[in-house]
C-alpha cells in the first residue's frame, strides 16, 4: 500500500511538473520552431552554395555567411520591437520603399541583362523590390486593421484602398521588368482579403476575371508559338511585342513557351530550355540518397550554369547531391516553417498581427512552391529565389526581416510589459 501511494505521489508530481512546463512554454516570449528551421536552411545554403561554386573558385559562400550574420541581427532587432510600432509607422515605411524603387530610374540604378533591379548605394547593391514586398504587406495590413468590413459598400471602399496600396509597387516592379516578383503580390493580396472576410462575391468575380486573363495569356502564347514557327526568331527579336495584346517582353514569353512547348522554342535543348533540362538531369541523377556533398557533376562540370546554380537553381544542386530523401527533408522544413507562421497568425491578439504573420507565410509559400516547381518542370522559370537557400543579400535580409515580424507577433501576442 505504501509503495502504491508512493508511486501515485510520484506520478502526480510528474504530471504536475509536466503541466507546469507546458504552461510556461505556452507563455514563452519566444518561438523556437521558426529560428531552428531558419538555422537548418541557412546551413544547407552555405553547404550547397559552396558546392555549386567550388568548381569555378567562386567566393559566394563566404559572402553568404556575412549576409546571414546581418540577417540574424535584423531578425533579432525586428522581433524585439512590438509589431504595433509598424502599424503606427506603416505610411512612412511604405513611402520610403516606393522611393527606393523609384531610385532605379536614377543614375543609381543598375541594369543587368536588360533588367533594372538594383540600386547602387556605394558600399553595396540592394534590390528595392524586396523591401517593397514587406512595406506593402505592412501598409495593407494596417488599412485592414483600421477599416470596418461589413456590407458591400464598406467592403468596396476597403478593397479600393488596398488595391491602391498594391498597384504602385506592382507597376514599378513590372516595369523593371521583374515578372517573378510581381507574381508574389497577388497571393499576398488575396490571402489578406480572404482573412479579413471580404465579401465572397469579390472572390467569385476575381476568379472569373482570372480565367479570362489566363485565356488571354494562352492566346498570346499560341500566337507567339506560331510567330516563331514562321520566322527566324533570333533575327526578329522584339518584333512580336509590337503586335501582341499583352504587355510582355519576348524573353518572358520565352519562359512561358519553354514551359508549355520547349520543343518549339528550343528543339535541340541547347538554348532557352538549357537551364531547365540540366536542372531535371541534376535532380533526376541524384536518385534516392544523392551523390554526396560536393560530388555533383552538373554544376561542377558547368552544365548547370554558374550564373544560376547558386541562386535560382540551388535546389537542383541540392537534389543531385542529397537526393530525393534530402530534398524531401528540405521541403518538410519549409512546411514546418510555413505551418508555424500560420499557427502564430491564429495566436495573434489582433487583426494586424494575424495579417502580418499570414502575409509573410503566404509569400514564403509562393517562393518555395514556384522555385522548386520550376526546377522540376512543374512551373515556368520566373527567377524567384528559394528563401534562406539561394544566394543573395537583399533577399536574405528581407526573409529575415519577414520572419522577424512573425516572431514579434508571437512575442507580443499578449499584453506583456
Amino acid at each position: 500500500m505504501n509503495l502504491w501511494k508512493s508511486n501515485e505521489f510520484l506520478s502526480h508530481t510528474f504530471l504536475a511538473r509536466l503541466q507546469l512546463l507546458m504552461r510556461k512554454a505556452g507563455h514563452s516570449r519566444s518561438d523556437w520552431i521558426s529560428p531552428i528551421c531558419i538555422l537548418i536552411l541557412s546551413c544547407f545554403s552555405l553547404a550547397f552554395i559552396y558546392s555549386a561554386q567550388n568548381y569555378s573558385g567562386g567566393k559566394q559562400w563566404p559572402i553568404q555567411i556575412g549576409w546571414i550574420i546581418m540577417g540574424t541581427g535584423l531578425y533579432l532587432a525586428v522581433s524585439l520591437i512590438n509589431y504595433k510600432i509598424y502599424l503606427e509607422n506603416a505610411h512612412m515605411l511604405y513611402i520610403f520603399s516606393i522611393i527606393l524603387v523609384l531610385l532605379l530610374w536614377t543614375p543609381l540604378g543598375i541594369k543587368v541583362h536588360g533588367c533594372l533591379r538594383w540600386v547602387n548605394l556605394g558600399i553595396s547593391h540592394i534590390q528595392p523590390s524586396e523591401g517593397a514586398k514587406i512595406a506593402t504587406l505592412i501598409m495593407a495590413a494596417s488599412i485592414l486593421e483600421r477599416s470596418k468590413i461589413g456590407n458591400i459598400r464598406e467592403s468596396f471602399k476597403v478593397l479600393l484602398k488596398v488595391i491602391g496600396v498594391f498597384t504602385p509597387p506592382i507597376i514599378l516592379i513590372f516595369l523593371q521588368p521583374d515578372l517573378g516578383s510581381c507574381l508574389v503580390f497577388t497571393p499576398m493580396l488575396f490571402s489578406l482579403l480572404y482573412a479579413s472576410k471580404l465579401s465572397m462575391r469579390f472572390f467569385v468575380t476575381v476568379f472569373i476575371l482570372f480565367i479570362l486573363l489566363m485565356g488571354l495569356v494562352v492566346y498570346d502564347i499560341v500566337g507567339y508559338k506560331e510567330f516563331i514557327q514562321k520566322n527566324n526568331v533570333s533575327a526578329t527579336r522584339g518584333s512580336y511585342e509590337t503586335q501582341a495584346l499583352l504587355p510582355l517582353k519576348d524573353y518572358q514569353r520565352d519562359r512561358l513557351l519553354g514551359f508549355a512547348a520547349p520543343e518549339v522554342l528550343d528543339p535541340k535543348g541547347i538554348g532557352k530550355s538549357w537551364n531547365l533540362r540540366q536542372s531535371l538531369i541534376s535532380i533526376g541523377s541524384g536518385g534516392l540518397f544523392g551523390k554526396g556533398h560536393n560530388n555533383g557533376t552538373q554544376a561542377k562540370l558547368g552544365y548547370l550554369p554558374q550564373s544560376v546554380a547558386h541562386n535560382d537553381f540551388i535546389f537542383s544542386v541540392l537534389g543531385e547531391e542529397i537526393g530525393f530523401v534530402g530534398g524531401s527533408l528540405v521541403i518538410l522544413i519549409y512546411g514546418i516553417l510555413i505551418g508555424n507562421g500560420i499557427r502564430i497568425a491564429t495566436l495573434a491578439r489582433d487583426r494586424f498581427g494575424m495579417l502580418l504573420a499570414l502575409g509573410v507565410s503566404v509569400v514564403l509559400m509562393v517562393h518555395v512552391f514556384v522555385n522548386i516547381g520550376m526546377t522540376i518542370g512543374l512551373m515556368p522559370i520566373t527567377g524567384i529565389p528559394l528563401p534562406f537557400l539561394s544566394y543573395g543579400g537583399s533577399f536574405i535580409l528581407s526573409c529575415c526581416v519577414s520572419q522577424g515580424l512573425i516572431q514579434s507577433v508571437y512575442r507580443f501576442r499578449r499584453n506583456f510589459t
